[in-house]
Parts: C-alpha cells; sequence; structure tokens
C-alpha cells in the first residue's frame, strides 16, 4: 500500500542529492536541505548517492533517522538493489528507489535479478518503486511496454516513469500511457516536475519525485531554495 506512507494525496518526494566537498560538507548539506524540504511541506526525501557514494547515504540516513524521526525517508543507491534495501531497512526508511526494475536485461539475465528483489520483498517492509523505460537505462528486454509494466507490477509496488535525462520534463502522453496500463498501480513522476506543468502532470500521475526544479538555478547542481520549494508544494497542495 504504497501511498499509505505519506500524509497527502500527490505525495512529494525530494531529493537529497548529497552534493559537497567531503563526508562532512555532504551531510551538513543533507540536513540543512532535509530541514527545508521538511519545513515547506514535502511528504518525504530520498537519500541518494548521486554526488556522494553509498557511505555518504548511510551517514545521512544514520543521523537523520535518529534526529529527525519523523521524516519519512527513502533510498537510492544508483544501480544497487540490494545495498538500497539494506540501508532502508536499517535505518527505518519506508521506501527505497530503483532506476529500472523490468526492461533493462536481457530475457536470459532477468530470473535472478526477480530473485533477488523478491526475495527482499518477501522477506522486509520497505517499499519499492521500481522505474521502467526510466532516464540513462538501457532497454535490452525486447518486449513491448505494456508487456514490461505488467511484469514490474509484480516486482515493485510503485512504477516511475521519467523523460529522457535528469531535469527533462516526463511527457504527458507518455504519463498516460503508463497510467492506461498500470490502472490503480501507483505512478510516480520520476523527473522534470515544474511549476508550471505540475497539475497538467500530477493530474495522470499518484506521486513525482522532486529535484532540480527545487534548486536555485534549477538544475541538480544547484542550491535548494526555500522560495522555489514553497511555490511548488503551494500549487501541490491546492490540488488536494
Amino acid at each position: 500500500m504504497f501511498l499509505e506512507l505519506f500524509r497527502h494525496k500527490k505525495p512529494i518526494m525530494a531529493m537529497l542529492h548529497l552534493k559537497g566537498d567531503s563526508p562532512e560538507q555532504r551531510l551538513e548539506r543533507a540536513i540543512v536541505e532535509a530541514d527545508i524540504y521538511a519545513a515547506c511541506g514535502v511528504d518525504a526525501m530520498i537519500v541518494e548517492d548521486y554526488y556522494g557514494d553509498a557511505a555518504d547515504v548511510e551517514r545521512v540516513l544514520a543521523y537523520l533517522s535518529k534526529q529527525r524521526p519523523d521524516y519519512v525517508l527513502g533510498v537510492n543507491v544508483l544501480d544497487n538493489f540490494a545495498t538500497s534495501y539494506e540501508l532502508a531497512a536499517q535505518y527505518g526508511a519506508k521506501f527505497m528507489q530503483v532506476d529500472s526494475v523490468c526492461g533493462h536485461l536481457h530475457p536470459d539475465d532477468e530470473a535472478a535479478y526477480f530473485a533477488m528483489i523478491d526475495g527482499y520483498r518477501r522477506n522486509g517492509r520497505v517499499a519499492v518503486i521500481g522505474g521502467v523505460r526510466f532516464k540513462y537505462q538501457p532497454y535490452l528486454s525486447g518486449r513491448s511496454l505494456a508487456d514490461d509494466l505488467a511484469i514490474a507490477m509484480r516486482h515493485c509496488d510503485a512504477i516511475a516513469v521519467t523523460g529522457a535525462g535528469t531535469g527533462v520534463a516526463t511527457d504527458t502522453d507518455k504519463i498516460r500511457e503508463f497510467r492506461s496500463t498500470l490502472g490503480t498501480f501507483p505512478l510516480v513522476i520520476g523527473a522534470g516536475m515544474t511549476v508550471q506543468t505540475a497539475v497538467e502532470k500530477l493530474t495522470h500521475a499518484d506521486a513525482a519525485i522532486v529535484g532540480s526544479t527545487f534548486k536555485n538555478t534549477r538544475k541538480d547542481s544547484g542550491e535548494v531554495s526555500v522560495l522555489h520549494v514553497q511555490a511548488f508544494m503551494d500549487v501541490v497542495r491546492r490540488m488536494q
């Protein structure tokens, strides 16, 4: 019941990209950003090794889980499902993200991958957001989108959809196509959200992961802007 993890309809998950020149700086920046997000009413934060590494992810999770126990946390150690799940379970994060849950492997390689995922999900309580046709991920299954989505729904708790890259808009027609195939299964927009398009995109999806548009430069390399976060969240909350 993925959507029940959050207080609001149309939950927004903000990225903690872990930028900084040292582990200490990455932790300090993450704490500041997390507090901004919480103050502005963001529903959850995803701790990701976008600029850092798995050790930075663990350091931030350890701090936030102890010092900010009310924050809803997610984890994404890029291209490492096992580490993401294990860290989420260890530090009480409610969910994790994996950039591709289906479609990125040759069919001969899928059985072992699915068995690994299902082993964690069968024995744990961490919800999984799984990408399909996700940014920067290969398409190797040879199956139709509908077939890959049907398989993906058996191995995760929500599906993520994106456009071509970080900060690049996710096409509304693509979101509609995913929605049509998924039915009521939770659909998360994983990239390219803006204040101007939030209502249009979220009309067809259940939640969104937001990073670049919260930065002062509207790029992933920028600094989190209170004004940008507030403006975006004001638009989303008016949809409730």
